[in-house]
């Protein structure tokens, strides 16, 4: 709903719209002349007014330029006689909304309000829209610390200013795609289109019809003209994945096009230009492929003007258990439930694990843990059988203390069964490994291996 003032000399007008508007659910405030409606102007913000052409004191016309100049956010409709159409056209060209004439219908001033609802639905849901955008595909997008990806970012940043085309390297799995859009979103060509294909997903005379287009009556359902990614891409960047298993006739296609800047359709004699940017991936090792002759030498050096490497997952220990709490956050929120915590044993099994699948695979391992955890925690159980089966890494900081049996051992076991004996040995070791973390039972219960909820279980002698 909207803040509406309306301002009018008479108030049989005033009245009129202030019970409609009021009954139709908005704030609507009344002023009797244009110095009125500027008062309450100075003391409260509104997103309409709709305001009568000819006013003692102030009239409309001076009224909108004053609100143009002071409060641009600001709506104004304005409401003339008949006769005086010409000034609320002038009033238009001076930046009002709209305007009515007298005498007016109460559905017409409903249709106007409907339409700046609509229009500011729309407005803030492109300005959400356009956030989010920034927010998935900008740097901070990219998560990680380690040496590795720090790299990749800076690349990214030196190369973003320029048009040149770009080969990304890299794993699947490993984000390729989120590095291309990155690249997209802080580049020139931002304001342009981001269209993406997978040159390995479709087959050689489907893909050849989606890059280049076609015309009417080229091959058989050919009905009408089609235009090909790289003129729809125009102005924008064209992400060529999996580029790696591109058929080798199509392969001298592209080469022709970044050579010449210009696409050939399917059945056309002319030819058509284009400016997108070309942002290339793969996970194939094209020198490999140049050698066995699968893939063209001239295309690749093309295609290889900015070169980047996106680490596997193996190669970003440091960065594991960022990305595990960022995947964490991230579904735990789609399925409305409180984010839980992961535990540090599960976290050593997440940094140990060699993941083949990279990021994906982490992040579909994240999802399930996070649907099967208990109790808000996410330990060992929650994960997949195959990485409960990792060791606890033997780093120094892990290590448990290194204590003679006589000093731990408790001195009064006689007697007691093995069970009892082993209770009563390991509480006194889990309480002289956490004296040796300066009380810190977090840490304490990382270098035992165990949770803190059982580290506190064997202290008390439940466990």
């Amino acid at each position: 709903m909207l803040r509406i003032l309306v301002v009018d000399d008479e108030e049989i007008i005033r009245n009129i719209l202030l019970d409609m508007l009021s009954q139709d659910g908005h704030t609507v405030h009344t002023a009797v002349d244009g110095k009125d409606a500027l008062e309450q102007l100075e003391g409260s913000s509104y997103d309409l007014v709709l305001s009568d052409l000819t006013m003692p004191r102030l009239d409309g016309a001076a009224l909108l330029r004053i609100i143009r100049e002071r409060w641009p956010e600001t709506l104004v409709i304005i409401i003339t006689a008949y006769g005086s159409v010409d000034s609320a056209v002038s009033a238009m060209r001076e930046g009002a909304y709209d305007y009515i004439t007298k005498p007016f219908l109460i559905e017409e001033i409903r249709l106007r309000i409907r339409n700046i609802l609509a229009m500011r639905s729309l407005s803030r849901e492109n300005t959400a829209l356009r956030n989010q955008l920034q927010e998935k595909y900008d740097f901070s997008a990219i998560i990680g610390k380690s040496e590795g990806i720090l790299g990749v970012l800076e690349m990214i940043r030196r190369i973003s200013i320029a048009r040149s085309n770009v080969l990304i390297l890299g794993e699947s799995g490993t984000g390729k795609e989120l590095v291309a859009r990155a690249i997209h979103a802080n580049s020139p060509c931002r304001s342009g289109p981001f269209l993406a294909i997978n040159c390995g997903a479709i087959p050689e005379n489907l893909l050849e019809s989606e890059l280049f287009g076609y015309k009417k009556g080229s091959f058989t359902g050919a009905y009408k003209d089609k235009v090909g990614l790289f003129a729809s891409a125009d102005e924008g960047s064209l992400f060529l994945d999996e580029i790696g298993e591109m058929p080798p006739g199509l392969q001298t296609k592209l080469l022709r096009a970044l050579e010449e800047r210009v696409v050939q359709p399917i059945g056309s004699t002319e030819t058509l230009p284009f400016t997108a940017r070309i942002i290339a991936a793969t996970n194939k090792d094209l020198a490999r492929e140049i050698g066995t002759g699968s893939f063209r030498e001239d295309l690749y050096y093309r295609l290889n003007v900015v070169e980047i490497r996106v680490p596997p997952l193996r190669e970003r220990q440091d960065d594991i258990p960022l990305l595990a709490r960022y995947f964490v956050k991230k579904k735990s929120e789609a399925i409305a439930m409180p984010e839980p915590e992961v535990e540090p044993e599960a976290m050593r099994a997440l940094e140990q694990h060699t993941w083949k699948g990279n990021i994906r695979e982490l992040e579909n391992i994240i999802e399930r843990a996070v649907i099967l955890c208990e109790g808000n925690r996410i330990g060992l159980s929650s994960l997949p059988s195959h990485l409960r089966q990792i060791a606890v890494p033997d780093e120094p900081e892990r290590r448990l203390p290194a204590l003679a049996l006589n000093e731990i051992a408790p001195a009064d076991t006689a007697g007691q069964s093995l069970k009892q004996a082993v209770a009563a040995f390991e509480r006194r070791y889990v309480e002289e490994t956490i004296r040796q973390c300066a009380d810190d039972k977090k840490e304490a219960a990382a270098r035992l291996g165990i949770s803190v909820a059982s580290l506190y279980r064997k202290l008390s002698g439940e466990d």
